[in-house]
């Protein structure tokens, strides 16, 4: 049996706040995440990169998935620092991710003080631009994977869906700001003091909002301290990674559907997430202005054009993270009402009599909304209709990050539900914490700003979600596996938009690669959809 000290608690007066501060770091991640995944892409076929190269690139993000977020999470599941289990590898992350988004903005500089003749460092820039991706996504992968745990450590189970949806939220945001600053001529707004290129700026941009977010939750946000672990049931040098697939093989049923329903789901979802805003800027030049000049900075054109599809993607996908959540019941029996805004309680009201969906059917609904848009991604051949398609994935995109680590959450909760006891600033065992009174019950508030709480959590949320990030990122192999097959046969060599060469021309009666990948997707996301159903009827 584990021993704790203390108990978790959050600053803030009110629920919202309360909320706000526990997930505030989600804000810094996916602004992170859409500035990798608009720009890096093209960056990448700057370089000199062929498309088949660069999808072989994009294994990183799925590599760290799978060893660092199990890794991680087993690591800080038995973690005694008197910081707590999650917040230290947060931080040590953020300073990693920060340092490194630098290095990757500024390769070619950092290159040229060592390497003066530019043909020369071209294969030194690709390489450490390569590495520094790789290292950032690991680092990135290691702070997700403790914000997860640490919202799931904080909330009881009755919770779980609210808070889910409050880090939902808080992703729209960092994705609409992301994708608003992408838009955004950086260079001529702001001019050359971060940076002389688009790319360059938002790297600067990215470090910053990383170490900011992270900084926020991490004062906000006290911790249980795990005075001592339970015994291991594997020991030895490698008895973390035993442990893992001992719990890897071993899962609870309903666990494991919503494993394979992730998997299903990103076999569509990481075409879209990595490829996405380079189709629609390819889209743009190929399609609606085939003979235009091209600029100087092609790079931060095709991102622009991209990011400006998905400011509006973004915007949809904010608005259905903060509504959906008022009509979609929860799954869980417990005698609890969402308060609603003030303001728009007259027009829920109306809604009241009506059957809300629970969170499995909307689910369902997102992966349908998603692979029907995906599926007519090869009838693309225009940037407004591109937009289009972009957009109707918006609302799937809120619902995909909130259902799974709301299910989940609940789901782990279950497992370490048991009373405990509890005593202010004295060590106690326990097994779980009760969950009869937790963060947001407004009728028993204090004044006070910094208010404790108690919850349900499983001592090994850590290692659930970690295994839950496997089942996301062997699609993602996958999906590398089959872009770069079709990159290979469909679009050979450099990309004609970046290319120098005046003769190499994009042929309009070709597919476009990525549109393709993007089709492909969407089946497997159908797929996904079959699977959530079952979970349904467990």
């Amino acid at each position: 049996m584990a021993t704790w000290s203390g108990q978790p608690a959050v600053k803030g007066r009110s629920e919202t706040v309360r909320m706000i501060l526990l997930s505030f770091v989600t804000i810094g991640l996916t602004f992170t995440w859409g500035v990798e995944m608009t720009y890096i892409t093209p960056y990448l076929l700057n370089l000199g990169l062929t498309k088949s190269n660069t999808s072989l690139v994009w294994i990183a993000g799925p590599l760290s998935g799978l060893i660092v977020q199990p890794l991680v999470g087993a690591i800080a599941d038995r973690s005694t620092s008197r910081w707590g289990r999650r917040r230290p590898l947060m931080v040590v992350g953020s300073l990693i991710v920060s340092t490194c988004l630098i290095v990757l903005g500024f390769t070619r500089n950092v290159v040229g003080i060592l390497i003066s003749d530019d043909e020369t460092a071209k294969r030194p820039t690709i390489v450490l631009a390569v590495l520094t991706i790789y290292v950032v996504d690991f680092a990135l992968n290691a702070v997700m994977s403790c914000s997860k745990s640490l919202l799931v450590d904080s909330l009881p189970v009755e919770k779980q869906q609210i808070g889910a949806a409050w880090a939902s939220r808080m992703s729209s945001i960092g994705h609409l700001l992301g994708y608003a600053a992408g838009a955004v001529d950086m260079v001529q707004l702001f001019g050359t003091t971060l940076g002389d290129t688009q790319f360059k700026q938002l790297t600067v941009v990215a470090s910053i909002f990383i170490l900011i977010s992270t900084t926020v939750t991490c004062w906000a946000v006290t911790e249980r301290v795990l005075v001592s672990p339970p015994p291991a049931k594997h020991q030895g040098r490698f008895g973390v990674v035993r442990h893992i697939f001992s719990t890897l093989f071993n899962l609870p049923p309903r666990i494991q559907a919503i494993c394979w329903a992730q998997f299903w789901a990103w076999i569509g979802w990481f075409p879209f997430s990595f490829y996405s805003t380079t189709w629609v800027g390819e889209t743009y030049f190929r399609y609606d202005a085939p003979d235009a000049k091209k600029p100087d900075d092609m790079l931060g054109a095709i991102g622009r054009i991209g990011s400006t599809s998905f400011v509006i993607y973004s915007t949809i996908n904010f608005l259905g993270a903060w509504i959906l959540p008022l009509f979609v019941r929860s799954p869980e029996d417990q005698p609890f009402t969402h308060r609603p805004p003030h303001a728009i309680q007259g027009l829920l009201a109306r809604f009241s009599q009506i059957k809300k969906p629970d969170l499995l059917t909307t689910w369902i609904l997102g992966h349908l909304m998603f692979a029907g848009a995906m599926s007519l991604a090869p009838l693309a051949t225009s940037f407004r209709f591109a937009t289009l398609l972009v957009c109707l994935c918006g609302i799937p995109s809120a619902i995909a990050s909130w259902a799974p680590s709301a299910l989940l959450g609940m789901e782990v909760n279950k497992l370490g539900s048991t009373p405990h006891r509890q005593s202010s600033g004295v060590e106690v065992e326990l097994s779980g914490l009760d969950a009869s009174h937790g963060l947001l019950e407004d009728e028993h508030e204090s004044d006070s700003e910094y208010l404790e709480i108690s919850s349900s959590t499983s001592e090994l949320s850590g290692i659930y979600f970690g295994i839950l990030n496997i089942y996301i990122t062997l699609p993602q192999f996958v999906g590398t596996f089959i872009s770069t097959i079709v990159f290979a046969i469909l679009e050979p060599g450099r990309s004609p938009e970046l290319s120098d060469d005046p003769k190499h021309k994009w042929d309009p009666k070709r597919p476009n690669a990525i549109a393709v990948c993007l089709f492909i997707g969407a089946m497997g996301t159908f797929v996904a959809a079959y699977v959530t159903r079952k979970l349904q009827r467990m």
